[in-house]
């Protein structure tokens, strides 16, 4: 700087910097010290339009109040998290995927569905830029060898074990064991994972129960009156849906409207029960519904930060596992960037295959990432409907409160 340009003016601004740099946490003044940004830029990927909106929207909340809470548990990092919305379409999620890292985000995180995860997955690999993705299930997102992806959910055949097993447990706790189940299931990539997965992995878990029958439908069917009427006709004394938040309300209005009244709903690890909309909808018929799938670890100390943030900032919305991995998500994107200490993709990746995270919101082990870039350490839960609140009750050692099985009918005086 020459003394020609070295005004009164520059000299407060360079003062200014250098005491600012001085008052940050060690971690981001060696990331300075190494010429890193101040803050790592995030791309949050989600479906916040469309007909995964509401979801989409459970998930950026769980964002949204992720540095408060990292300032909160005295983590040292502030990112620049910034949205782009996929509209839930893979075609646009691939868009803005693009978008995102022409603007300069260092690492992308997304994007709850699997086939708009898979497009994003294709982006970040041809252009060399970390995704941690955050919910997603289909298999194929790290079995195609990327070097650019993580994954902090389960697989569909993660998912449908850990269910399969808490059916188990379910029927052991309660003392009551079906013999017959119906599978109805949504027909997109998701859903399709999950319909192949069980049908691969059900013969090998010895289940109590006999599968009698698969019925898929179209994500964006508007009447399951023919299909729930095909599967009240099996006599199935339980139900499995793998279904979305609209197909969800559907299926209960029309399994109430035709009287059917199986010993239980029990989705093997899908979406849709434990939704805010769903229970809001339903009401007294959303009860006792169970969902077998990860969930926020009720005596974890993170996550009564979380809660705590959440419910200050959105006091009439839910948080649940959307949120959570979401947060999760960020969380894992902040803790790369303090151990890299820099912002290159490289460097980032390199991060990401060495993190172990002990301390984290959702039920199960530390967050760190096998060879193929997938988190194995995350445990399902049982989230029963109870008091219109998805509440966790098993595993026993993490239950907020016993479990309810078989669940009451329709009418029964304990739907209130």
């Amino acid at each position: 700087m020459t003394g020609r340009n070295f005004t009164r003016r520059r000299l407060g601004q360079t003062t200014l910097a250098g005491a600012a740099l001085l008052g940050a946490p060690l971690p981001l003044r060696e990331a300075f010290a190494q010429g890193a940004p101040a803050n790592l830029k995030v791309g949050l990927l989600l479906p916040t339009s469309g007909l995964q909106a509401q979801i989409g929207q459970a998930c950026k909340r769980g964002a949204d109040v992720a540095n408060d809470v990292f300032a909160d548990m005295k983590l040292p990092v502030k990112l620049d998290i910034v949205n782009y919305d996929t509209e839930t379409k893979p075609d646009v999620a691939r868009t803005q995927a693009e978008k995102a890292i022409d603007a300069g985000c260092h690492i992308l995180v997304g994007a709850f569905d699997s086939g708009q995860t898979i497009a994003i997955a294709q982006v970040c690999e041809q252009r060399g830029v970390p995704l941690v993705v955050n919910i997603a299930a289909a298999p194929q997102i790290t079995e195609q060898g990327y070097k650019f992806v993580v994954r902090n959910f389960p697989t569909a055949p993660m998912l449908i074990t850990g269910a399969l097993a808490l059916h188990k447990e379910i029927f052991k706790v309660s003392g009551k064991t079906p013999k017959t189940a119906v599978l109805m299931s949504v027909n997109d990539t998701f859903g399709t994972a999950m319909i192949n997965g069980i049908k691969a992995l059900f013969p090998k878990l010895d289940m109590p129960y006999e599968l009698v029958d698969t019925i898929s439908y179209d994500v964006a069917a508007k009447d399951l009156s023919v299909e729930v009427a095909k599967a009240k006709a099996t006599k199935a004394e339980l139900l499995l849906p793998v279904s979305r938040l609209n197909d969800a309300k559907l299926l209960v209005q029309e399994m109430v409207k035709q009287r059917w009244e199986p010993m239980g709903v029990l989705n093997p690890g899908a979406p849709g029960l434990y939704e805010q909309d769903f229970l809001k909808t339903m009401g007294k018929y959303g009860e006792y519904m169970i969902s077998n799938v990860p969930w926020l670890d009720p005596k974890s100390t993170m996550t009564a930060a979380l809660e705590k943030r959440h419910a200050a900032k959105y006091p009439n919305d839910q948080l649940d596992l959307n949120g959570g991995f979401t947060f999760e998500g960020i969380l894992i994107a902040a803790q790369a960037w303090l151990a890299a200490k820099s912002t290159k993709p490289g460097d980032l990746m390199e991060a990401l295959r060495k993190i172990k995270i002990d301390q984290h919101v959702m039920v199960g082990g530390p967050i760190q990432f096998d060879a193929k870039g997938q988190n194995v350490n995350i445990k399902a839960t049982a989230v029963e409907n109870l008091k219109r609140k998805p509440t966790v009750v098993l595993p026993l050692e993490s239950a907020a409160a016993p479990l309810v099985f078989p669940m009451p009918p329709w009418n029964d005086k304990r739907r209130t």
